[in-house]
């Protein structure tokens, strides 16, 4: 079995298929190693399963809603199992589509865990404590394992769930204690309320999603509160204790809270355990492989991309990375990964996402007297039936020398799809001017953004 390539692949996650693919298009020699599924935690654990169980929890809003436009529903809900279930033969049919795609790309697939042996060289394993199954040499080789869910510290730990168990419940339980207070914390809160579940949110600190508008995080705040999500403010667990029928979760302040399930939300960081970076001479700082603009680490045949580099952890920055290694080094390109105005998303309920400069950063960066706030706030038409759920909010951030929109943000139904292709816009330097001199699309939510005076 040939055992030497041009390039080696660590991790078969969003970017590492990305540049696998990209650089066996030009010719190259690539295998690809991967221990777990094909397709990384987007894939397998994370965006597009989650994704799927947010449009299976949302049917009970639609039934809530269906009467006032004069559908008459009876004895109609939702089962849990059957939604996870079906969420997980999507997602086997999704891990062989994409094994199938790196065999027509002609990428040899290594299944197993490598680790480093020399700067060129990586140890394949049948498990991720065992050694050598196989080596493999190459001239290059590219970090791209990604990240894990972060476990704290405290006594009973070992009894909660990360994320990536939840996806494999059969059965859900009455009541979950879900700590933490960012994307996936929130998600999974609506996403159980919404399935029927009692659900307690945990959170450290004084707001919800670090990083995103906090006007736009306090209008969440209320409409999770308003549909019996309860959320303890400044608590955080110390220790979990099994009880006959469930799990017993202590906080802080000296509650204990008993619930089926205690789901842990505290972030992820960069999966380095066993790689055995020391042995090529790759450094690390904290929990990060440190790279340059051209994505190299300090090693010159090494690169890392991804959530290894702690940059930017979403799927299409790992995947323009993994394209941009492989047009340069191997199309003889000079590209660079743009890390401005990245939007993001989270799918909660309803969805918030944003692009450019939140009211907050903008201020730190240039002050309260160099930016104008634009705001719109309404119920949207989905709702003017029913009357239930929280209004629509959109804001434009503007720098008032340039008049630049330097920042787009919205909560409210298809927040995601309406700010990516505003992100165009944004990335173009699009002016104040620019947005009102564009004829709105009536009756729509987007045309809020082109009519703020």
């Amino acid at each position: 079995m040939e055992n030497y390539f041009d390039l080696i692949v660590l991790g078969a996650g969003s970017g590492g298929l990305a540049a696998a693919k990209r650089a066996a298009s030009y010719g190259a020699r690539v295998a690809i190693v991967e221990g777990d599924r094909v397709g990384g935690t987007c894939v397998i654990k994370g965006c597009v399963p989650k994704k799927l169980l947010v449009y299976g929890s949302m049917y009970r809003d639609h039934i809530e809603m269906a009467s006032s436009f004069g559908v008459q529903l009876k004895d109609s809900r939702i089962d849990a199992g059957i939604l996870f279930s079906n969420v997980r033969t999507e997602v086997d049919r999704l891990n062989r589509l994409h094994m199938d795609f790196l065999k027509k790309a002609g990428v040899e697939l290594v299944q197993g865990w490598g680790h480093f042996i020399d700067s060129n060289s990586i140890g394949v394993s049948d498990s991720e404590c065992n050694r050598k199954v196989r080596i493999l040499k190459g001239d290059r080789i590219l970090i791209a394992v990604g990240g894990r869910p972060v476990r704290p510290d405290f006594p009973g730990v070992e009894l909660a769930w990360v994320s990536d168990d939840i996806f494999l419940q059969k059965d859900l339980p009455e009541r979950v204690i879900i700590v933490g207070a960012g994307f996936i914390a929130c998600e999974f809160a609506c996403i159980l309320n919404s399935l029927g579940l009692e659900v307690i949110q945990i959170v450290r600190g004084q707001h919800l999603l670090k990083g995103f508008d906090r006007e736009l995080t306090s209008v969440l705040k209320e409409d999770m509160r308003s549909k019996g999500i309860r959320i303890c403010f400044g608590e955080f667990p110390v220790g979990i204790k099994e009880e006959i029928n469930g799990l017993k979760l202590l906080i802080d302040s000296g509650e204990e809270l008993s619930c089926g399930g205690v789901l842990l939300a505290t972030g992820r960081r960069p999966f380095l355990k066993n790689l055995c970076l020391e042995s090529a001479g790759v450094n690390v700082e904290g929990n990060k492989i440190l790279v340059d603009m051209r994505l190299a680490t300090n090693i010159p045949n090494i690169y890392a991309i991804g959530d290894v580099t702690d940059r930017i952890q979403l799927t299409p920055v790992a995947i323009e990375e993994g394209r941009i290694f492989a047009d340069n080094i191997y199309g003889n390109k000079s590209r660079r990964v743009s890390y401005d105005n990245v939007p993001s998303a989270v799918f909660s309920q309803p969805e918030i996402s944003g692009v450019g400069f939140t009211e907050e950063s903008a201020i730190d960066n240039y002050g309260s007297e160099k930016i104008k706030v634009y705001r719109s706030s309404f119920r949207p038409m989905s709702r003017s039936l029913s009357k239930t759920g929280a209004n629509c909010l959109l804001k434009l951030i503007v720098d008032v020398n340039t008049s630049k929109v330097i920042g787009c943000h919205m909560i409210g139904e298809h927040a995601a799809e309406i700010i990516q292709m505003a992100s165009i816009a944004i990335n173009m330097g699009a002016t104040k001017s620019d947005f009102d001199r564009t004829m709105a699309l009536h009756p729509t939510v987007a045309e809020e953004f082109v009519t703020m005076r």
